[in-house]
This record gives C-alpha cells, sequence and structure tokens, in this order.
C-alpha cells in the first residue's frame, strides 16, 4: 500500500476523533475568531474546527503534494471550500506569512520522520501576537475509550506502515532547545504527546 492511500485511510478512520481533539483545542484557544492553519499529511480537524465556528478564516498547508486533492475532496464533500483554504506547502510554511495565524494545528508532527522534519522555528515566525499551536499526536484528553478502542488496532497497524517511530518527552524537549524555542513551549502527554507554544 503506498504512502498516499495510508494517509487517506489513517485521515478517515480518525474522523470520528475530531469532534472530541476538537474540543481540547477550543478550550486550549479559548477564542472564536483568528486565523486558523492546520498542516502537514493528516490535516482535517480544521474541517471540525470550521463547523463549530472556531475561527474565522481558516487553510491547510498541505504536504506532501499528494494530500491536496484528498481534503480538496473532503472540503467539498462538508460544503466548507468557500471557507477553507488548502495550498500546497512544505514542514518548513515557506508561504506562509511571518505572524499571519493565531492558531497553528500539526498532527503527527512528531512521529514520521521519515514523512517530514519538524520546524518549530517555521510554526513560531508564523505565529501572530499571543499565537498558539498545537504540536504532536494522539486521541485527546476527551476521546472516550469506546472510540478510541474502535479504531485504534487498525491505525496501530497504519502508523507502522508510513514508519511512525515512538518519542519520548526528553528527545521532544532536546528538539525544542535546538530550536531555542523550549521558553515558549510546554509539553504535555494529555491525550498523547503535544507540544504546546506560545508566542
Amino acid at each position: 500500500m503506498e504512502t498516499n492511500a495510508l494517509i487517506e485511510e489513517l485521515n478517515l478512520l480518525w474522523e470520528p476523533i475530531r469532534p472530541y481533539l476538537a474540543r481540547q483545542i477550543e478550550e486550549l484557544y479559548g477564542y472564536r475568531d483568528g486565523h486558523i492553519l492546520e498542516m502537514g499529511p493528516f490535516s482535517g480537524l480544521v474541517f471540525e474546527l470550521a463547523r463549530r465556528s472556531i475561527g474565522r478564516s481558516f487553510t491547510i498547508a498541505a504536504f506532501p503534494q499528494a494530500t491536496i486533492p484528498l481534503y480538496r475532496s473532503e472540503a467539498q464533500k462538508q460544503r466548507l471550500e468557500d471557507r477553507v483554504g488548502i495550498i500546497e506547502s512544505d514542514s518548513s510554511l515557506s508561504n506562509m506569512g511571518e505572524s499571519s495565524v493565531d492558531l497553528a494545528i500539526f498532527r503527527g508532527a512528531l512521529f514520521f520522520p521519515n514523512l517530514f522534519q519538524v520546524d518549530f522555528g517555521a510554526i513560531y515566525r508564523t505565529l501572530s501576537t499571543k499565537g498558539i499551536a498545537f504540536i504532536g499526536g494522539g486521541f485527546g484528553k476527551y476521546t472516550p475509550p469506546e472510540v478510541i478502542s474502535q479504531i485504534g488496532k487498525r491505525s496501530e497497524q497504519l502508523n507502522a506502515a508510513m514508519g511512525r517511530v515512538r518519542i519520548t518527552v526528553e528527545s521532544v524537549g532536546d528538539q525544542l532547545r535546538l530550536s531555542h524555542l523550549e521558553e515558549k513551549c510546554e509539553i504535555t502527554t494529555e491525550g498523547g504527546l503535544w507540544v504546546l507554544m506560545r508566542k
């Protein structure tokens, strides 16, 4: 199974998780306006946020390039193509303006070094004053165990097929120190392994 097919199946599999993760992000963000950016191959949470009117404008910075049709198709299916912009990008967010994002979301960010490298500095650059980023992975703290159990085994198989690596809080801390951003970030293991970055 090629990587794009794995990504597509994983994103579809995780659709039931989105409302619960959205609740955690809504609580963390605390606003109902602003520009929300989701990035990377495991996007789609932004559609849930748009439906809940958490944010004023929405963008998916999609990479790799082959994921773009997946997100365009979902935007049309959910009738959100006018509200959610989908652009081709990369992990350095080279086509995203400085201080242009109020909430950045990067799911699956830390676990797939064979697909991309996380550029913490690039994410920080795009954040507006008082902007926040939610970077990492996991089911989130509000997802019920019975929902996790329905997708857990297949999710693990797909992750393994894509080369997921196991990482520790310590190794994430090392990455943040190398980026000189440790003072701007907090690592949490509530509902997964996440970096909360604040500008």
